[in-house]
């Protein structure tokens, strides 16, 4: 077996000429972030879930594009930490994972300017909510029964 070894910026550079073939940018993602944001805000179940949680969309709006191009494009611009401040909420379901993936798949699918864009964040996305549900409503739980 042959194994090519890179360095991390020859990683980041193959990670971004893909996204770019695809027609992934910074401009992509902004808007990405701004109409996926929008149709949250306007959604009957995660728009108060969010409503309460986000005080200032001017300043979240920004971090999430710097969030999402650090996952699509690894440009290393986001150092937030979203774990905690999703262990933070309140009122939500793990249900209400699905519903963020479908309206993120509509966002992607309709302003995806090449097919292959739709599997690319699919994929990343539904990494993160896996992540952020066992973070919620698995990992909590496991703390409690230790500490009993």
């Amino acid at each position: 077996m042959t194994y090519c070894v890179r360095s991390a910026q020859q990683r980041r550079a193959e990670i971004q000429a893909r996204a770019t073939a695809m027609g992934i940018d910074d401009a992509f993602i902004s808007d990405l972030v701004e109409t996926f944001y929008g149709r949250i805000r306007a959604h009957e179940r995660l728009g108060p879930i969010f409503a309460k949680a986000i005080d200032d969309w001017n300043e979240h709006l920004p971090k999430m594009k710097d969030f999402w191009s650090s996952v699509a494009l690894n440009t290393g611009r986001y150092s937030g930490k979203p774990v905690p401040a999703h262990q933070k909420l309140t009122g939500v379901a793990k249900e209400d994972f699905s519903l963020w993936l479908g309206v993120f798949e509509t966002t992607v699918r309709d302003l995806a300017s090449t097919p292959d864009v739709v599997p690319y964040f699919m994929e990343r996305a539904e990494r993160i909510a896996e992540s952020l549900k066992l973070a919620m409503f698995t990992l909590p739980g496991l703390k409690k029964s230790r500490e009993t």
